[in-house]
């Protein structure tokens, strides 16, 4: 059981189908999801609580060291890709960030991802609708900032970051955070070699 102070596990699933019951019935604000589970793949069903719940964050965490899954995951919504073997502590605090609207994803096969995103003329043009404030965020944002990591570098208060960082997702149309920085990586605004700032596991 993950047991830490400020965190609680209100329920567990065995397949994915019961994951998805189990998430409208108890609502959490974070889910660990496995890749390979019975009746239905953690991945789908992923996508398909995200589709219902967008509050709730999907962590995915497996012993899969795939770029295709990776990728799965960040198109089902996901927030968070670690390899299992990780310590406690690595563990806990990746919950944290993804419960404070972070992301964490495995650094190597994140950057073979973002390598891999071509430019993208309609994602560039998706930008003009951002503001300048709002692109200066995005930057940040798809370098794997937190609100407030972002709110500390540009000075706002965290309350105005999250409705920047709303309103951003709602100007692309996008559902997280996660999919308006492969967006940022695709206009060409954000881009792979900078991520020094990227947040890795340790």
């Amino acid at each position: 059981m993950l047991d830490a102070p400020g965190m609680q596990v209100v329920g567990e699933a065995s397949s994915g189908a019961s994951a998805i019951q189990r998430a409208a019935e108890l609502e959490p604000d974070v889910i660990l999801m496995d890749v390979r589970m019975p009746d239905m793949d953690g991945l789908s069903a992923s996508r398909i609580i995200k589709e219902s719940h967008p509050g709730i964050s999907i962590f995915v965490v497996t012993s899969f060291s795939s770029v295709d899954y990776l990728q799965r995951a960040i198109s089902s919504g996901a927030s968070g890709y670690l390899l299992k073997g990780m310590g406690r502590d690595t563990l806990v605090n990746s919950v944290r960030l993804v419960r404070d609207g972070g992301s964490v994803f495995e650094a190597t096969l994140l950057r073979r991802v973002l390598t891999g995103i071509g430019y993208d003329p309609s994602a560039s043009e998706a930008m003009r609708e951002l503001s300048e404030r709002e692109r200066a965020v995005l930057r940040l944002l798809a370098a794997g900032q937190t609100n407030r990591e972002i709110a500390e570098a540009v000075g706002y208060s965290v309350g105005t970051i999250k409705n920047t960082v709303q309103a951003i997702m709602e100007k692309l149309g996008v559902s997280d955070r996660t999919q308006a920085a492969v967006l940022a990586v695709r206009s060409g605004i954000f881009a792979p070699e900078e991520d020094a700032a990227v947040r890795r596991s340790n």
